[in-house]
């Protein structure tokens, strides 16, 4: 496959290299802006692809011709600032890594310039793509929908703490990493319109909260449940139950099956060659966004509107 489109790539860090080995296997021309010397290096001699280095500013700056197409691959800090960034310079077309912003006037900033500029903003929630996810797709609409689900978003207090982040990454933790499984249920099952929340604990990282529990239904009738404690024993993982069948994502890359009238768990053979050649559900999610396939696509206004169910589940502040 060859995308002709030449597409501006912000970032150099372990996620921007695996967007990169992606769009050089599909063939598509790309700009790769970093910050440091260092980080640069490290992703040519990972990537093979040359890393501007100066930032996004200096780039916009300097450039005579900015691709129109955005991938931004910063810290999460850096989000929503390289986003207004490319928005102001006209940009038309962005993929923006989850989730998007730290605080929800920052999202909602987004959300108001991209409108002005006529632009369209994606968040890249990449387990929507997973080819996990896409076989339970085809099981659900053969079963006739999902009537209920829970969900399971425990992190490793005993990891993260020692994680070099920058100021108030940790602190907003759900929505920068935990909105991955969150995002993947609620994507499934539909939107949250009835539901409560309840909060427990607090880690030196995380003050709002350690313990999660919660249950509702969603605008598609479906009820749910979730859990999570990040100071104990857990795992990430999604159960959405059918008239005839359990679909267990546990690890989220693969998928398990319980059936109607048996309490056996098999596996669902998927075709996961490509999850398995790149990092999980990214191949497809570029390769979508190349060709303007975006149906299932996290939007803007969609994650404006999420925004407040996460701080909600986190027990965060309004902001």
């Amino acid at each position: 496959m060859t995308l002709n489109e030449k597409v501006l790539l912000v970032g150099a860090g372990p996620m921007a290299i695996d967007y990169a080995k992606i769009l050089a296997a599909l063939n598509t021309d790309v700009v790769v802006i970093g910050r440091g010397q260092a980080s640069a290096s490290a992703f040519t001699e990972k990537t093979g692809i040359a890393a501007m280095t100066g930032g996004l500013s200096a780039y916009l700056g300097m450039a005579a011709d900015v691709p129109a197409s955005a991938i931004v691959a910063v810290g999460v800090e850096a989000l929503a600032e390289s986003t207004l960034q490319l928005l102001r310079h006209g940009v038309r077309r962005i993929l923006l890594e989850k989730p998007g912003a730290l605080t929800g006037l920052e999202i909602r900033e987004i959300q108001t310039l991209a409108a002005e500029k006529n632009a369209d903003v994606f968040i890249a929630y990449n387990r929507r793509l997973y080819a996990s996810t896409l076989k339970a797709q085809e099981i659900i609409e053969a079963d006739g929908g999902v009537q209920s689900m829970h969900f399971e978003f425990t992190e490793w207090n005993h990891v993260i703490r020692n994680l070099p982040k920058a100021d108030g990454v940790k602190e907003a933790w759900l929505l920068g990493n935990s909105t991955h499984v969150i995002d993947l249920a609620f994507y499934l099952g539909g939107t949250p319109i009835e539901w409560q929340a309840f909060t427990g604990g607090g880690l030196d990282w995380h003050p709002a909260a350690s313990i999660f529990s919660g249950a509702g239904r969603t605008d598609c009738g479906v009820l749910f449940s979730y859990q999570a404690n990040w100071d104990a024993p857990g795992r990430w993982g999604v159960e959405v139950i059918t008239a005839n069948s359990r679909l267990i994502f546990r690890p989220m890359e693969s998928l398990q099956i319980m059936r109607k009238g048996s309490v056996a768990i098999e596996s669902v053979p998927i075709d996961n060659a490509l999850d398995q050649e790149f990092k999980p559900g990214l191949h497809e999610q570029v390769r979508r966004f190349l060709v303007n396939d975006l149906a299932s696509f996290c939007t803007l206004a969609e994650q404006v509107e999420k925004w407040e169910i996460y701080t909600k589940i986190a027990g965060y502040p309004p902001t």
